[in-house]
């Protein structure tokens, strides 16, 4: 168990994002909002390289929840790996531990974890984003009904914690968005810098 850990915190810890700015010669953390996720590359870099960000940033979560299930090998040891590759992107070693806000990593080890569940949350972020033009507020509302949504599809307990941990995560990462959401001061998708 403790190999999946370590994996799974390595795997998280690939900074996608940043390394699609070393290829387009541009220092992501520098721009926009500074973060290295799918929406701050849209800004800077433009939504064909954010795309690759987000696949790269969600495979990081999928492959966890698999390294875990094949070295952990229980329901609960798939979800922490999850997790700690969640935990890797927002606090990555290659980075000094300053990271992104998870949602992509999380959302690839929910669809590892349960691909329903990850289908409707992704079509809620889509809505909500179609509707406000605001990533953050997306990933914020679609992480917060997470559990709830896990509970009513009935997953199991080892995915309604994986939505509790997860939303808690992605929530508390997004503590600057809700306080620039609340102020007027959000960037919108869309947004170039």
């Amino acid at each position: 168990m403790i190999l999946s850990i370590i994996i799974s915190y390595l795997l998280g810890s690939i900074p996608s994002g940043v390394i699609a700015g070393k290829i387009k010669r541009r220092d992501i953390t520098r721009f926009g909002s500074g973060n290295i996720g799918a929406a701050n590359v849209a800004r800077v870099l433009g939504v064909p390289t954010a795309l690759a960000v987000f696949g790269g940033d969600m495979l990081k979560g999928f492959l966890a929840v698999y390294v875990g299930r094949w070295l952990g090998g229980t329901p609960m040891t798939a979800v922490l790996c999850g997790l700690i590759a969640a935990c890797g992107h927002s606090w990555p070693i290659f980075l000094g531990f300053k990271g992104g806000k998870s949602v992509a990593t999380s959302f690839g080890a929910c669809l590892a974890l349960s691909p329903l569940l990850a289908l409707i949350l992704i079509a809620i972020w889509i809505i909500i984003v179609a509707v406000t033009r605001y990533s953050s507020l997306g990933s914020i509302i679609g992480a917060g009904l997470a559990p709830l949504m896990a509970g009513f599809l009935r997953q199991g307990w080892p995915v309604f914690w994986f939505g509790v941990a997860g939303a808690a995560l992605i929530i508390y990462r997004h503590r600057g968005n809700i306080e620039r959401l609340l102020a007027g001061t959000e960037l919108r998708m869309g947004d170039r810098v």
